[in-house]
């Protein structure tokens, strides 16, 4: 089994998708690592340390494609859509492919990767079960961006977020206010009250509350009906328009008593929720800042635009929509471990089984033998239901195949 990792291409990527350290692992577990030169420079790992860790490099992407069992990317083609357009004619029939996909966005894209005859895991499909947890790649990078957004508040916003006693008098903490208390949105917690800062929060979920408070911040609650915001996979769900009126009226209420508004709320495959209007974020003081790290799929916030700095009354308005590749040393690493994690799930004996009873491979299988195979992408496609007499049975690729010795 030949494993290769391909360097970024997309605009701005400085992540790669595996570094040295977990290089070993896969190779007890029989696999030849093949890795591109310079794949993990712009992260901080240079090509000998890949080898000292027993990989090979390879010259470029094509010989990866060509050499590759199985690839590993950090975004595959549904999450390179301009760049990515090159990997459709290096895949093989029968290719794994492994990476982010956003397959919940980029439907198209997925078609195209099936028409391919790609096998494709899309990693933000990944069950939020106990037994995935160290494979989510969604929550690692999460992790990061959520740290990531304050410390880029803290470069926009004209004050400090302590509280300051010196001889020139005594400085008043920044106030921040974070909005959505899942995985970025509890690091950007964490991180502000590091920093000194007066957190506070909110999330749609009752039961975060809890979460919140056990951070040092304040939990703000919306006195309205929110049972049922969380779906069966653990994310927020959309709760409808009267609900989220009454909800931006609120957010316009606490936005005008702080400093710093971190917004985090995604549903997965909609749209992002409008949670703070114009209007609402004009009642925040000249100075202010605010983050949006829903900017990707329409905003929380009104004004927001991704990857653009908006100047509205003297607020700072920003839409990042790749913080973690800014951090691309320890996102680098957390991704590589929820890849590698996910990739010897399906390792048995040093042969890559793919066991589609495991809920974990079929619930990321995204495409397979020339069809989208997920049912949620396929209901999305319009496509009817795949019976279920008809799953694959177990493949094994052995180890060493396609390996020039």
């Amino acid at each position: 089994m030949n494993v290769a990792v391909v360097r970024e291409n997309f605009p701005g990527e400085l992540r790669v998708a595996l570094v040295p350290a977990s290089v070993p692992a896969l190779v007890k577990a029989g696999a030849t690592v093949l890795v591109e030169k310079g794949a993990g420079t712009s992260a901080g790992f240079l090509d000998q340390q890949y080898v000292d860790k027993g990989a090979q490099l390879i010259e470029n992407r094509a010989e990866a494609f060509d050499q590759g069992d199985v690839v590993f990317q950090v975004r595959t083609y549904g999450e390179n859509p301009d760049a990515g357009q090159a990997d459709l004619d290096l895949i093989k029939p029968g290719q794994i492919v492994i990476g982010m996909s956003d397959p919940l966005g980029n439907l198209p894209a997925i078609q195209e990767l099936a028409n391919k005859q790609a096998k494709l895991f899309a990693l933000e499909l990944i069950p939020r079960i106990t037994r995935a947890q160290s494979m989510d790649v969604l929550s690692s990078q999460a992790t990061i961006a959520g740290y990531r957004s304050v410390l880029l508040a803290a470069i926009h916003l004209p004050k400090m977020y302590p509280m300051l006693m010196t001889a020139a008098g005594t400085l008043s903490p920044a106030k921040v206010f974070v909005i959505g208390a899942g995985v970025a949105g509890l690091q950007a917690i964490a991180t502000a009250k590091r920093l000194g800062a007066v957190v506070t929060a909110y999330d749609v979920r009752p039961d975060a509350k809890e979460q919140i408070e056990s951070l040092g911040a304040k939990s703000v609650q919306l006195d309205l009906q929110s049972e049922g915001s969380q779906d069966k996979g653990g994310y927020a769900k959309d709760l409808g328009d009267e609900f989220y009126k009454k909800q931006q009226e609120f957010m316009g209420e606490i936005c005008s008593a702080n400093d710093v508004v971190i917004t985090t709320a995604a549903i997965p495959g909609r749209k992002s929720p409008l949670l703070i209007t114009t209007e609402g974020i004009k009642r925040m003081a000249p100075g202010s800042v605010a983050i949006d790290l829903a900017a990707q799929r329409g905003g929380n916030i009104e004004a927001s635009e991704p990857d653009q700095t908006i100047h509205l009354e003297g607020i700072t308005i920003l839409g990042p929509t790749n913080l973690a590749s800014e951090i691309p040393n320890h996102a680098s690493q957390m991704f590589s471990h929820n890849i590698t994690k996910f990739l010897l799930n399906m390792v048995k004996e040093n042969a890559l089984n793919l066991n589609l009873s495991d809920e974990i491979v079929a619930g990321t299988l995204a495409t397979s033998d020339g069809e989208v195979v997920h049912p949620r992408l396929r209901e999305m496609l319009d496509l009817p239901p795949k019976p279920t007499e008809s799953a694959e049975p177990e493949t094994a690729i052995e180890p060493e195949s396609h390996h020039d010795s």
